[in-house]
């Protein structure tokens, strides 16, 4: 006999959480990047701040697209503090 009070709960992915994990990674080592950025003097410092950056922000959206691809209902990614990503 069907339960129809108790539907089955489906389970996480881990998969999607792996790819959520490894996003709030990439999200934290882009803030950093951003310090060193604000703190970098040197004109070769600087550059190579922007393309850390970059790489970063690039890694964030592959991730985003991965999670959006695995999960289309997901319309945006909350991490941590106040950032979303769409």
């Amino acid at each position: 006999m069907k339960s129809v009070l108790f539907p089955k709960k489906k389970l996480p992915d881990p998969e999607l959480e792996i790819l959520r994990s490894e996003l709030a990674d990439a999200q934290g080592e882009l803030q950093q990047a951003y310090r060193q950025f604000n703190q970098a003097i040197d004109p070769e410092l600087v550059e190579s701040c922007v393309y850390q950056i970059s790489g970063v922000k690039a890694r964030c959206n592959y991730l985003i697209r991965a999670i959006k691809a695995r999960c289309p209902d997901a319309a945006a990614v909350k991490l941590e503090g106040d950032v979303t990503w769409t």
